[in-house]
């Protein structure tokens, strides 16, 4: 009776062994193609020839903060206007992004509901002035705009169009990747053309 019991917790924690190989294994799996899809998204958004900085870089994250930028909407928000000239898929025109003015801020958005400021979406490229670190942020200041929506610029002022809220639920890796990606694009000058 001992052995059977013996033989059956064996069997449980071989069982249980197994099924957490294979779960991380389908979790990599699944890193890995998010990783790729990265990169297919970096080569249909820029035209070939267009810099892109890898320099000391991440790849895996970079690849992976890619897809993460690139698929939760923070191009509707930092590039203005969103599609290159007859690119924009709504007018059933080939898609193609505004590799011009990507994430280089300038949407305007209605006033804010606490101070009654126009609001004007970030450029979050990479600035020259400040060893090419997204919107000039630090990781931890990058990090900590994400997780709270305070602005950086304004001590004490809550993002009230960024999507934060959301945002904040993202791990620190997820968090990194983004911030990885945007280190490698194109830095741009804010956009010269603001509006809704």
């Amino acid at each position: 009776m001992a052995r059977r019991i013996v033989a059956r917790v064996g069997i449980w924690l071989g069982a249980v062994t197994i099924a957490t190989t294979l779960q991380a294994s389908a979790s990599l799996a699944d890193d890995i193609n998010q990783i790729l899809r990265g990169y297919e998204i970096i080569s249909e958004i820029f035209p070939k020839g267009t810099k892109l900085d890898f320099a000391g870089k991440d790849w895996a994250l970079v690849g992976l903060g890619s897809y993460l930028v690139n698929s939760t909407g923070c191009n509707d928000c930092h590039t203005h206007p969103n599609w290159a000239p007859n690119g924009n898929p709504y007018l059933k025109q080939p898609e193609q992004i505004n590799t011009g003015a990507y994430l280089s801020g300038g949407r305007r958005f209605g006033p804010d509901p606490v101070d009654g400021h126009i609001v004007y979406s970030a450029n979050i490229t990479p600035d020259k002035k400040k060893n090419g670190m997204p919107a000039g942020l630090t990781w931890d200041a990058f990090r900590e705009v994400m997780r709270t929506g305070l602005d950086p610029d304004v001590p004490g002022r809550l993002l009230q169009v960024m999507p934060w809220p959301l945002y904040h639920w993202k791990t620190d890796r997820d968090l990194r990747a983004m911030y990885e990606y945007l280190r490698v694009i194109p830095a741009l000058k804010d956009n010269p053309n603001p509006g809704p």
